[in-house]
C-alpha cells in the first residue's frame, strides 16, 4: 500500500472517465429530485500502490469501476439484478452523509490508504475522506456508506467472477 504522501500513477483515460462521472447531470434520470438530493456516488479506492479504483455509482443501480491502468468494468447492471439493488441502495441511502461532507468543485485523488467518497447532489458535489483501517464507532452514517459501498464491491466482484466463468464456458464449446 502507498504511503499516505504517496499518489498513484493515473491514466488520461482514467481521468477523463472519472471526471465526466462526477460532472454527471441529474437531468439525465427520469425521476423528481429535491434540493440536495443524492443522485450518484464516485468513491475513489486505492487497491495496492499501483492500483486505484474508481467505483461510480448513480440511483438508477448503474455501477462500474474504473482503474488507473485506463481498464474498466462496466454494464454489469445490464445483466444482474443484486448489483443493480446494492447500488441504488447505497445511493440512495448516501445522503445521511452529506451534511458531514464538504462542497467541492475540484476532485483530488486520495493518497495512501485514504478514500475519497464524491456524493453527487442536486446542489453540488460533496467529499468525504474516509480512512477505511479507522471509521469511527461514533459516525455511525460514515460506518453505513462504508457498509454499503462495501456490499457494491462485492457484488461488482461476484458479478466479474459470473462473467468470466461464462466466458470460459463458451471458449470451451467453441
Amino acid at each position: 500500500m502507498a504511503n499516505k504522501f504517496e499518489r498513484i500513477p493515473v491514466t488520461q483515460k482514467y481521468l477523463m472517465t472519472r471526471g465526466q462521472a462526477l460532472n454527471f447531470p441529474a437531468k439525465y434520470f427520469d425521476m423528481k429530485f429535491s434540493k440536495g438530493d443524492v443522485f450518484g456516488m464516485v468513491i475513489d479506492i486505492p487497491m495496492s500502490s499501483e492500483v486505484l479504483a474508481s467505483m461510480v455509482c448513480f440511483i438508477n443501480g448503474a455501477a462500474n469501476l474504473y482503474f488507473n491502468n485506463g481498464g474498466e468494468y462496466s454494464g454489469a447492471a445490464q445483466k444482474y439484478r443484486n448489483l443493480v439493488q446494492a447500488a441504488h441502495t447505497l445511493v440512495n441511502n448516501t445522503k445521511i452523509l452529506v451534511p458531514q461532507g464538504e462542497k467541492v468543485k475540484k476532485y483530488d485523488l486520495p493518497m495512501g490508504r485514504l478514500q475519497n467518497i464524491y456524493m453527487l447532489t442536486t446542489g453540488g458535489v460533496y467529499k468525504v475522506v474516509v480512512d477505511p483501517m479507522n471509521i469511527p464507532d461514533d459516525n455511525p452514517e460514515l460506518r453505513t456508506t462504508y457498509i454499503l459501498y462495501q456490499r457494491v464491491l462485492n457484488e461488482l466482484r461476484q458479478c466479474q467472477l459470473k462473467d468470466e466463468a461464462e466466458m470460459r464456458k463458451q471458449q470451451a464449446g467453441k
